[in-house]
């Protein structure tokens, strides 16, 4: 982990806002011992508290706990809530759907996406080509709902960020929601691209959310069948280089970039023994896998890739034979050359290995033992890539459970909102203002450009900027001061000693789920003590979801 030196001059120091030297004091020396404690020495808690084991389950497997679900699990047990967990279906979450109702583009095909939101500059050149007398274009102009019913583009985004912070702080199918999360960022899309700001929508609805758990084959399938991908990576304008328009002109050619990314991101790995040439067969093999207009589609339902704008071109298809890793493709197959494709990298050892490696990244910690991952790995071969299974093998490892990991992987700022909202008992509907503050904590939600998605290491998200951006969001939290959430610490604060001592250490254990640091605690009871006591309890509150131990899950 890297331990670099913070420096921060002291005009800087502004907290959610608030001109709070003593506060600042606090947050400073907090965050920076962020950076500096090793994973190791964060959690103070003996390796054999119960509580400390269920709040480590419920910050790996879901967003951290609300209160009372530590204690709910270990009514039921935390192999029963495993179980359930892994079988997301099991679990009524009607209240959570309920708070996605108002979201009014989360159930729209891509169709009607285009149709509501179409934007103003693109609803100018429709009517120009109308006026002008094109037919297509005044039939698309006469499918747009009324301008009265329209909404701003940006509003899809919107509402796709928010279901996905209700989803991680108010499901009950907390697993469901990080396989997903995962899942969305291995095969990154970036929704400001092209089309995709139609597509995007679809992409998590049908072809991530239902196989998040699946057969990685299937889901492997369905995201290269998917409009969003084909548009994102390019594939879409890739065609046999002999490829003509129906105007008798050149068609652009191969195109690498999905047949790169497929290969190096989303399956073997960047060491996964492929070659140049792999990536240009590969590129082949996919040609004439592209997309219809969306614009001007009745919005038919999704096939069972989830895709009900892909279309497959034969006048596109190189149709020669191929090579892939060492495989050969007989000359004709059409389509099938890229479902070939599919098969040979989804069954892949390489593929098994990175995938397992990628998943004990995000479950147990940053630097997996090789044991470890060629075991999951070896789950993965055996059930044909059963991701239930896979996931299983790892949150049941003795590695899972060490107290080694505990509190070692820091929290990306997704995590940090959801886990400190639901820490407080609170409800959000999302919306634009919580957005943008993962805008300024540095994970802008589906706005991430490179394909490779946002990091899951701890060096990607530790800087003394961002670390101040989350005392900040922490203590504006416990201030009431964050729009679209509302805290109801009743929960929290019940019975709280009054001397300062006693109430560092029950509300640090309340809040984190684990006794705090006594660097942590030292440091809080020094500057809270000299609070006044009105705001005593609210300020200690915002310290330590800034700190170092809640930072970390």
């Amino acid at each position: 982990m890297s331990r670099a030196r913070v420096s921060i001059q002291p005009s800087l120091l502004h907290v959610g806002g608030y001109s709070v030297r003593r506060f600042a004091l606090a947050a400073l020396l907090l965050s920076a011992a962020l950076v500096l404690l090793a994973p190791s020495t964060a959690c103070a808690a003996p390796a054999s508290d119960p509580e400390n084991e269920i709040s480590h389950l419920l910050n790996r497997i879901g967003f951290g706990p609300r209160p009372g679900d530590i204690e709910r699990v270990r009514a039921i047990g935390t192999e029963r809530y495993i179980d359930l967990q892994l079988h997301p279906e099991r679990i009524d979450d009607s209240a959570c759907d309920r708070r996605l109702e108002g979201l009014r583009s989360l159930a729209m095909s891509s169709a009607d996406i285009v149709r509501t939101y179409p934007g103003a500059a693109l609803v100018s050149r429709i009517e120009k080509r109308a006026e002008s007398g094109d037919e297509r274009a005044r039939k698309l102009l006469a499918s747009l709902v009324p301008v009265d019913e329209r909404g701003n583009p940006r509003d899809v985004l919107v509402d796709l960020a928010s279901q996905k912070l209700i989803r991680a702080v108010h499901s009950e199918r907390q697993l469901q929601e990080v396989m997903v999360d995962f899942w969305m960022n291995h095969f990154n899309i970036y929704w400001p691209k092209g089309q995709d700001k139609v597509y995007l929508t679809a992409f998590e609805r049908d072809v991530i959310r239902p196989r998040a758990l699946g057969r990685f084959r299937e889901l492997l399938n369905a995201t290269a069948h998917s409009p969003a991908m084909l548009v994102y990576l390019d594939n879409w304008l890739s065609t046999v280089e002999t490829a003509m328009t129906a105007d008798g002109k050149r068609k652009p050619g191969l195109n690498e970039n999905y047949a790169r990314e497929i290969m190096e991101l989303h399956t073997l790995g960047v060491d996964g023994g492929y070659t140049q040439r792999d990536v240009v067969e590969v590129a082949r093999c996919f040609t004439g896998w592209t997309i219809g207009r969306a614009r001007g589609k009745a919005g038919a339902g999704a096939t069972e890739t989830g895709s009900s704008d892909f279309v497959f071109r034969t006048r596109m298809h190189d149709n020669g034979q191929k090579v892939v890793l060492g495989s050969t493709i007989a000359a004709g197959g059409g389509e099938g050359d890229g479902l070939a494709v599919i098969d040979l990298l989804s069954r892949d050892p390489h593929t098994a290995r990175f995938i397992s490696l990628k998943l004990c990244r995000r479950f147990v910690c940053d630097e997996p033992s090789k044991a470890l991952v060629e075991r999951v790995a070896g789950v993965f071969r055996k059930t044909d890539g059963d991701i239930r299974a896979v996931v299983r093998a790892i949150i049941t490892s003795p590695e899972f459970r060490s107290p080694k990991v505990r509190a070692a992987k820091i929290k990306t700022p997704f995590e940090l909102v959801a886990s400190a909202i639901r820490a407080v008992n609170g409800e959000t509907q999302g919306g634009l203002p919580l957005a943008n503050t993962l805008r300024t904590m540095g994970m802008p939600l589906y706005l991430c450009q490179p394909p490779t998605g946002y990091s899951d290491l701890a060096q990607a998200w530790v800087s003394s900027g961002a670390l101040l951006e989350r005392m900040s969001f922490a203590v504006a939290l416990t201030e009431g001061r964050v729009r679209g959430v509302t805290a109801h610490p009743e929960p929290i604060l019940a019975e709280l000693p009054t001397e300062v001592n006693a109430m560092v250490e029950t509300l640090g254990r309340r809040l984190v789920g684990r006794p705090l640091s006594e660097e942590t605690s030292t440091t809080l009871r020094k500057t809270v003590g000299e609070a006044p006591a009105s705001n005593r309890v609210r300020q200690t509150a915002g310290l330590i979801i800034g700190s170092p131990e809640f930072q970390r899950r």
